[in-house]
């Protein structure tokens, strides 16, 4: 606390109230109470999750399974001598490819996510609107057969650059390659192309990648790099309470600076924005494996919402492979529209909503699975009425450690969670 002509400067009405806040929290053992109760409900819960085929749908579905290179080799030979037959008929060629467009996907509620509506659309080389897609098929199919035989891994960028006077740009070649492995009723890891890697863990949590040991206490700062080919994460061991995701890199770093996971034991996991499939495929296999809750620590914006919602529901680009990407039972700790006030932020530490954030939180709100969640609709409704959203930042107007010391202790405390 700063002096002032050797006095100390009185408390504001904001620091008074965090300093309240603080005095609050109890120790720790009482403050993950909430947790170990949600732990308890979570291994009371059947192992086995619904699968899409057990429901009885008024429409088929697509999903994918992982398949072995093997597996994959058989299936583009099968596609590609379809081809080379249509071609000899003189018929030329074409490509039945599954829809992924917006309106072919479905919220199945009774899975809690996302899925693939199973229609087809044609994809013929004589057509000048998809003469270009067909070649950017053909090729990937060729350049995926590679891989397979040669039992080797490859990012995306690496696959772009095969071809880059062919491709234009790598968005071409990565759409193309959600497009094979739908096609191909495989996941895209089945491919052998891998994003590069993205997200971080740090805290409670050793495992073996490709038989070495990895201690996630053990990799300072920064965290350890979430292994882009997830297949190679085997012996998961761990003694936390609860994982904690978190949207941005900058509170990731302040969490594992403070040892936050030391005090309160936990995984702490950020993708740095927008989730890549490596991380969501390593978050899932957490979960699965060790049956403890995931908390997420998001921005009190929409797109801190949107990005949530992949985790849990799935995206509208990879709905064929929801089953594994997502974590549907992903509870919303913070940054909420209703802890603003509750936790006194600054005035100049709210930011003003873009009409665009309005128009992305009005379309949020008419998403069948936030309005499956009344919760989640009540602090929507919240921030578009006020028309103002902070960042998980906003919080350090009260001091750089209050997000550690003060913010997450109470949270947790009060299982004040949706």
């Amino acid at each position: 606390m700063s002096k002032v002509a050797g006095k100390k400067r009185p408390l504001t009405t904001d620091e008074k109230a965090a300093e309240a806040a603080k005095r609050q929290i109890k120790s720790a053992q009482e403050v993950l109470q909430h947790v170990r109760k949600l732990t308890k409900l979570i291994e009371r819960e059947p192992r086995i999750a619904k699968s899409l085929a057990a429901l009885d749908l008024p429409q088929a579905c697509r999903e994918v399974v992982d398949k072995d290179a093997s597996a994959v080799l058989d299936e583009i030979e099968a596609a590609i001598y379809m081809v080379a037959s249509s071609i000899l008929r003189g018929e030329g060629f074409s490509y039945d490819i599954p829809s992924r467009a917006k309106g072919n996907q479905l919220y199945v509620p009774e899975l809690d996510r996302i899925v693939l509506k199973d229609s087809m659309s044609q994809r013929p080389f004589a057509s000048t609107s998809t003469c270009r897609k067909a070649v950017f098929t053909t090729r990937v199919l060729g350049l995926v057969h590679e891989l397979c035989m040669k039992q080797i891994h490859v990012t995306k960028r690496d696959l772009f650059y095969t071809d880059v006077k062919l491709f234009e740009d790598q968005g071409n070649s990565d759409a193309i390659l959600d497009d094979v492995a739908c096609f191909l009723g495989c996941t895209r890891s089945s491919l052998h192309v891998v994003a590069s890697e993205k997200g971080v863990v740090v805290g409670r949590l050793t495992y073996r990648e490709d038989g070495d040991l990895i201690d996630c206490q053990r990799m300072g700062v920064g965290g350890k790099a979430i292994p882009p080919n997830v297949d190679k994460v085997t012996d998961i061991q761990s003694d936390a309470l609860f994982i904690l995701l978190v949207e941005k890199d900058a509170a990731f770093m302040r969490l594992a600076e403070d040892r936050f996971y030391n005090t309160y034991p936990c995984i702490i996991l950020t993708a740095k924005g927008q989730p890549d499939v490596a991380s969501r495929l390593f978050l899932r296999k957490l979960r699965d494996t060790l049956r403890i809750p995931v908390l997420a620590l998001v921005d009190s914006d929409p797109y801190g919402l949107k990005i949530l919602s992949v985790y849990m529901k799935g995206s509208m680009n990879m709905s064929y492979d929801s089953s594994n990407l997502t974590t549907p039972d992903i509870k919303w700790l913070g940054v909420r529209p209703s802890d603003l006030d509750r936790f006194n932020i600054p005035q100049q530490c709210r930011l003003p909503m873009t009409d665009e954030d309005i128009r992305t939180g009005k379309r949020l709100l008419e998403e069948d699975f936030i309005q499956a969640n009344a919760e989640w609709v009540k602090e929507l409704e919240i921030m578009i009425a006020s028309k103002v959203k902070a960042e998980i930042q906003a919080l350090s107007s009260f001091g750089f450690q209050y997000l550690s010391q003060v913010y997450l202790p109470l949270k947790l405390q009060e299982g004040d969670w949706i």
